[in-house]
């Protein structure tokens, strides 16, 4: 058996394999505890009535008026024009026609008048498809036109004023005429005074507070007690009559149509000047209409009041 020094730190003997020295080891090197990132602050939406959202209200706000302060101007209007009907400045004004011009909702003439685009267009159309009212009522007032001779129109109630949503001219030279969209007010016209005399008496009333009775030709009615008998007359007849009432020379006859409920939610009528629209033919074109708002009615699928 032989021994080296310690130093060497191999035995060697009979049968036993050297071994060699253990190296020391080096500390395994530790990684720092790593800390989680703080999550960002989760912002809350703006809420709708906070400065944003009443920014933005404020803009659709007056983007409806210059669509409707336009739409109710023959032929359009300039930027000058209707930056003065709304009391807008003017950069204002030509931001939102830019805009609303950019989605075609209105669009520029050639003499720079500003007019309803087509988009708008089709937009209040949708109204028109309410029902399908206007697509059913057209053959009722196209028939009602060939048997009296006369212009027919179909109107509804907005805003306490009777809108024309149709009409079906007559061939006669001299005619009725007005375009769709066209208002009237309630108490001086064939359709308003059939769909006030239909209402029920609160409701006629609270509109009647709110607009008034204004008037628009000398045969205008014009005080409560007027109106309240004549629409008890027009109850009892079935149909109103406009005599004269909110044009010169223009004579009207009308009945409301009634929905499923039997709550009256539109109008049609016959008009036409007062040298064919004679007092003696009144009674028969006040019934003929009032049969035609009937079937009409029915076809909607109405529920008409029992006379």
């Amino acid at each position: 058996m032989r021994f080296h020094d310690r130093r060497g730190a191999v035995l060697e003997s009979a049968g036993i394999q050297p071994i060699a020295p253990r190296m020391p080891t080096k500390p395994k090197a530790t990684r720092p505890a790593v800390r989680p990132r703080p999550k960002p602050a989760r912002v809350a939406p703006r809420a709708p009535g906070g400065r944003g959202g009443a920014g933005h209200t404020q803009a659709l706000s007056r983007g409806l008026g210059v669509l409707e302060a336009l739409a109710a101007t023959e032929g359009g209007a300039t930027l000058t024009a209707l930056a003065e009907k709304l009391a807008l400045p003017a950069p204002t004004a030509h931001r939102l026609l830019a805009t609303l011009a950019e989605a075609g909702y209105v669009e520029q003439g050639t003499a720079g008048e500003w007019l309803i685009g087509v988009r708008a267009f089709r937009v209040g159309s949708a109204f028109l498809d309410h029902r399908n009212l206007v697509a059913q009522a057209y053959p009722y007032l196209k028939q009602l036109m060939e048997q009296s001779g006369e212009t027919t129109n179909l109107a509804v109630v907005d805003d306490g004023e009777a809108v024309t949503v149709e009409q079906v001219p007559c061939r006669e030279l001299m005619r009725m005429s007005t375009k769709l969209g066209a208002r009237a007010p309630l108490h001086a016209s064939g359709v308003g005074k059939a769909m006030l005399a239909a209402m029920d008496g609160a409701a006629a009333s609270a509109i009647l507070e709110g607009r008034g009775l204004a008037r628009h030709t000398a045969k205008t009615i014009t005080t409560a007690g007027q109106l309240a008998a004549e629409l008890a007359a027009t109850r009892d007849r079935g149909y109103a009559i406009d005599d004269e009432e909110h044009a010169d020379g223009m004579r009207c006859v009308a009945a409301p149509l009634w929905d499923e409920h039997g709550e009256p939610w539109a109008a049609i009528s016959l008009a036409g000047p007062t040298s064919r629209i004679t007092p003696d033919r009144v009674a028969d074109l006040g019934r003929l209409v009032r049969a035609t708002a009937a079937d009409l009615t029915r076809a909607l699928g109405g529920n008409p009041p029992r006379r």
